[in-house]
């Protein structure tokens, strides 16, 4: 059994730092050594916590944390700082529901300054922090800690041009450079940091800057602008040297001895700091190292032999990404007008298999949801049709981009939008939640939401078929076990079909709720359509079933408020009739962490959930 002795006495920071410097590396071992074991019984993001072990460690020595604050971009490199921050036996029920999340949350801990799990946002809080502090005369320091791949959004450099204006802050941004995001990185800032570190320029460079330096005095001035012109050519300090900070680095992110020394004299300094540190995800586990990807979020594993292909046993249904990814190549072996986009999200998305075949017409555009739907829809613009696979949680980041730039000139770039409704371990900040509201009030959408994998392949060729924007909408995880027709048949544009027959209730069900509903209507003989298109509605199916049915009762994994069981409410004013309505979805309220199935059972979505709510809203008409 692991010796974690060093690590059960460090219950806070405080304890911490109260630790001889000489022993910080004796505790990483075990902070790695503990990760490895409990994130191996739990499941959640390994890789990118591994490749912070150092860094977590030196900045809570350094750091009067919580009274200094910390902000960790996306969060989830974060389960030091949680093990580290009093939550170490919290570990064990990482990411269940009652249990600790898995990424920084306001609510859990007073040392999780700010809640995060969406990328790019660290700069932003952290320098909101730093006024705030300025304005109130408090020495505190505020940091932000943000990875290569999260420094590719714009977010985070329109928060570097604002921060570098303001010189009586006390904000160091931690460049966090492991040369990965989730999927290999992209674009041309990563390739700055690459040929910075291609190890010969660089040590080259610092012999050249060594013995400049240690020329006589009266060169010293003309050293110094030799080092920098040199500096200026290779490296990225230069870049944020421009936007007003003072660049350092890079150093070696697993060196404590060199970490500890750089951010105690940080710490002296004010205005704007830059540190960049290089980090390797999975660092001191080999497997991770040798495939980070494949440790980057991880479910229950045997961490001594790690990872075996083939286990565990896959599913017998298939995952609607597989569905979308198969699809995906299927539709452009046959049109080579496809191209598809994906914002760093290539193996999340399930466009592996495309992106080896059809090379040259994948675009991953980095962590940048708000550039990936105007580029894509510049490619519309150009006779080609592009597909953006993306998560629905992120498509919320580019809301203007599709009503501005895709909607408002009806172009025809069709959105694959994955993890719609409940996500599971993820939490409130990776929810599906609020599509289907946000998406229907807009123009020129077309909207389908399947209710099986068969239905998702023909629904993706009937909106990739359409002349203007589209959306098809799916949830995470395995489908109902209908296999997928290698055909694809349009489906008629904005058209339901009754499921099952019954008398006084007629349940009207979106995508994922179809199975549940169908369920709970064999208990309440209950009619069951599935309504497949949320925009345009059916409306002559909905007027109909208004005509021979007491009830007309909605079910949408989406919030309520907004979502479309309010649009069939809507529709229902033109009945000569107008049954009772119940429109069930999500609450108005942001659901935690846990597995999906009870999650949904939570909120009342599961085949009893759907009885008993349907059965008190008659009983309390009666």
């Amino acid at each position: 059994m692991a010796d974690y002795s060093l690590l059960e006495s460090i219950d806070s920071p405080d304890a911490l730092r109260r630790l001889e410097r000489a022993r910080l590396p004796d505790l990483a071992d075990q902070l790695r050594a503990f990760l490895i074991e409990s994130v191996s019984k739990t499941g959640g993001h390994l890789s990118s916590n591994l490749g912070t072990v150092e860094l977590t460690i030196a900045l809570h020595y350094v750091f009067n944390t919580p009274d200094d604050r910390l902000v960790w971009d996306v969060g989830h490199q974060t389960y030091g700082h949680k093990i580290l921050t009093g939550r170490r036996e919290g570990m064990a029920r990482l990411r269940k529901q009652g249990g600790i999340s898995g990424f920084p949350k306001r609510s859990e801990s007073p040392y999780d300054t700010f809640g995060t799990a969406h990328s790019s946002t660290s700069i932003s809080g952290a320098l909101g922090m730093a006024i705030a502090a300025a304005a109130n005369d408090d020495p505190r320091h505020s940091v932000a800690i943000i990875g290569d791949g999260a420094m590719s959004a714009g977010m985070a450099f329109e928060a570097l041009n604002n921060a570098g204006d303001t010189r009586d802050v006390r904000l160091l941004v931690v460049l966090n450079d492991n040369e990965m995001s989730i999927s290999p990185p992209v674009g041309a800032l990563t390739k700055i940091f690459a040929r910075l570190m291609s190890g010969s320029t660089v040590t080259a460079a610092r012999r050249a800057g060594g013995r400049v330096l240690g020329v006589a005095p009266p060169m010293l001035e003309l050293a110094r602008k030799v080092e920098e012109h040199v500096k200026g050519m290779i490296a990225p300090g230069t870049l944020f040297e421009e936007f007003g900070f003072h660049y350092y680095g890079p150093i070696d992110g697993h060196d404590l001895d060199a970490l500890v020394p750089t951010l105690q004299n940080l710490k002296k300094l004010k205005g704007p700091q830059f540190l960049h540190v290089i980090t390797r995800k999975g660092q001191g586990y080999k497997l991770a190292e040798a495939d980070p990807i494949l440790y980057h979020g991880v479910s229950r594993f045997d961490h001594t032999a790690g990872i075996k292909p083939g286990t565990p046993k896959a599913p017998a249904a298939r995952t609607y990404t597989q569905v979308f990814g198969d699809w995906l190549c299927d539709m452009a072996a046959r049109d080579p007008r496809l191209v598809a986009v994906t914002p760093a999200m290539r193996e999340g998305s399930g466009m592996v298999r495309y992106a080896e075949e059809f090379p040259d017409r994948y675009f991953d555009v980095g962590i940048a949801e708000q550039h990936a739907l105007t580029f894509a829809a510049g490619l519309a613009c150009e006779g080609m049709k592009p597909v953006v696979a993306i998560y629905s949680t992120f498509l919320q980041r580019a809301y203007d981009q599709l009503i501005h730039d895709i909607a408002l000139q009806d172009l025809p770039v069709m959105l694959a939008i994955d993890r719609a409704g409940l996500v599971g371990a993820d939490g409130a900040t990776h929810h599906g939640a609020f599509d289907l509201s946000y998406l229907q009030c807009i123009p020129n959408m077309l909207i389908l939401a399947p209710a099986d994998e068969n239905e998702c392949r023909q629904m993706l060729f009937t909106a990739f078929q359409h002349k203007g924007p589209s959306a098809v909408r799916y949830p995470r995880g395995n489908g109902m076990g209908v296999a997928p027709l290698a055909e694809m048949t349009a489906l008629p544009i904005g058209k339901g079909e009754i499921r099952r027959r019954g008398a006084g209730v007629a349940i009207l069900a979106f995508g994922s709720m179809l199975a549940p509903a169908l369920e709970a209507a064999e208990v309440l003989d209950a009619t069951v359509a599935n309504m497949r298109f949320v925009k345009p509605l059916d409306r002559d199916l909905i007027l109909s079933l208004a005509a021979s049915h007491d009830w007309i009762v909605t079910i949408e994994e989406n919030a309520v408020a907004g979502g479309v069981g309010a649009e069939v409410v809507r529709c229902l004013e033109a009945a000569p009739t107008r049954p009772r309505t119940l429109q069930l979805g999500l609450p108005d309220a942001f659901i935690d962490h846990g597995e999906q199935a009870q999650l949904l059972t939570s909120v009342g979505l599961d085949p009893d959930g759907i009885v008993a709510r349907i059965r008190a809203a008659q009983g309390a008409t009666e």
